[in-house]
This record gives structure tokens, C-alpha cells and sequence, in this order.
């Protein structure tokens, strides 16, 4: 006979869930830094986000995967711009009023980055295609 499994929860550690949900971890509430997140706990703040939840989406501190997106440009430009920190979303909103010479240039290279990764997709289908074409008249000239 074999004995049945009892399932297993999974979990993970704050920092993952808080990189999930798209907030900056410390930020967040002390019981949600210290604690593990069930993948059960993750849907329901998802889907029936906390009011801590909804402000820290709406007021920040953002993390700087959502600065870099709010700002339409990479986190290496972040970098190289020298923006390290979380900022507030009052924050992003100025940096984009204020638009300095580093935020015009980080967001030409994305603009080029983004067509560039375009093209090659492009150039990649296509050759997808001729080499579908090319086995397919192969498999008709065996017959």
C-alpha cells in the first residue's frame, strides 16, 4: 500500500512577494517583512489588496523596476543615472516634469533597445518561415 501525501504549502519569502506584488519591501507593513507568504496569501492580496497594499501601489516608495517603467526607461539607466533609492510616485512625477538631460538620453537608448528587439524578432519569424517552407519542399520531394 502506499500512503497518501499530505500537500505541502508553498511559501515564499518576503522579499519574492513583495517583488510579485510590485512594492517596495521596506516599506511594507513589519508582520509582512518578517513573516513567509503562501502562495494562498499572494492570490488574496492580489485580488483583495490591504489598504497598505493599495497605497504603497499608488503613493510608493516604488521599487526601481516600477521607477524604471513609470519612467519608460531600463533600471541600468536608473543606474547609470545614479538613482539608487525608491522614490514616491511625487518623486517620478517631478523627475518627468523636470525631464533632465539623463532621462531624455536613458529613454532614446530604451525607445532604440525596444526597436532593436523588434527587428531581431522580426528577422527571426522570418527566418522561421523559410525554414518551414524549405522542410516542407523537402518532405514533398521524398514522396
Amino acid at each position: 500500500m502506499t500512503a497518501l501525501k499530505s500537500k505541502t504549502t508553498q511559501t515564499m519569502k518576503p522579499a519574492t512577494a513583495a517583488k510579485k506584488l510590485g512594492v517596495f519591501l521596506p516599506a511594507t507593513p513589519a508582520e509582512f517583512q518578517e513573516g513567509v507568504v503562501s502562495r494562498q496569501e499572494l492570490n488574496s492580496l492580489q485580488t483583495e489588496p490591504p489598504t497598505w497594499l493599495v497605497e504603497l501601489r499608488r503613493n510608493g516608495p516604488h521599487p526601481r523596476s516600477v521607477v524604471a517603467a513609470k519612467l519608460s526607461v531600463s533600471v541600468s539607466g536608473l543606474a547609470r543615472a545614479g538613482v539608487t533609492e525608491a522614490l514616491t510616485t511625487a518623486e517620478i512625477e517631478a523627475l518627468k516634469s523636470a525631464n533632465p538631460d539623463w532621462l531624455q538620453r536613458e529613454r532614446a537608448t530604451q525607445a532604440e533597445a525596444r526597436k532593436e528587439a523588434v527587428r531581431i524578432k522580426e528577422k527571426q519569424s522570418e527566418q522561421e518561415k523559410r525554414q518551414s517552407t524549405r522542410d516542407a519542399a523537402a518532405l514533398r520531394g521524398r514522396r
